[in-house]
């Protein structure tokens, strides 16, 4: 299995199980999540309380819908961004990233990382942003959007800022 994590901050952003593709040269991952219903298990063992002179008291369980990226990799969402706030954040992290990436990532980041960004600018107003486990502020961001109408969202993660560890 293969885990990927921050590079910043080695927080667990992605694995495996969730394949991705590449969009923006390479720059960004695209990853499709899913609602998933967890809790609430109802599990009929044939008894009846009733016939027996008990009370049903049921499970106190909740069923509750969470995405399955971010519940299994424990991401936190973060309030939203202006694009004031979002071309700081931007600048802010190919400083940080760009020096612990080798020559030639390094040179395929800089080129496409503007077009990148311009492709996060148009679906700004969309997205919701997401933080590793730590919620280092100088961590990478990861981004989910719903593609025209979809019921399940998208997530967007920079590729560089990934690091990849078989577990």
């Amino acid at each position: 299995m293969l885990v990927y994590q921050d590079l910043l901050t080695g927080d667990e952003l992605l694995s495996d199980s969730f394949p991705y593709r590449e969009i923006e040269n390479g720059i960004l991952w695209e990853v499709d999540g899913k609602w998933v219903v967890q809790g609430a298990v109802d599990v009929d063992i044939g008894a009846n309380p009733s016939a027996e002179g008990g009370d049903d008291e049921g499970v106190d369980d909740q069923a509750v819908k969470v995405v399955d990226i971010v519940d299994t990799f424990r991401l936190q969402e973060q309030p939203p961004f202006d694009k004031k706030q979002f071309l700081a954040y931007v600048k802010r992290y190919i400083k940080l990233l760009t020096p612990k990436l080798d020559e030639e990532s390094q040179a395929q980041f800089k080129q496409h990382i503007p077009s990148a960004t311009k492709f996060l600018l148009s679906k700004l107003s969309d997205l919701q942003f997401f933080v590793g486990e730590s919620m280092h502020d100088d961590g990478g961001l990861v981004f989910a959007y719903y593609k025209d109408g979809a019921a399940d969202p998208t997530f967007l993660y920079f590729a560089h800022g990934l690091k990849e560890i078989k577990c």
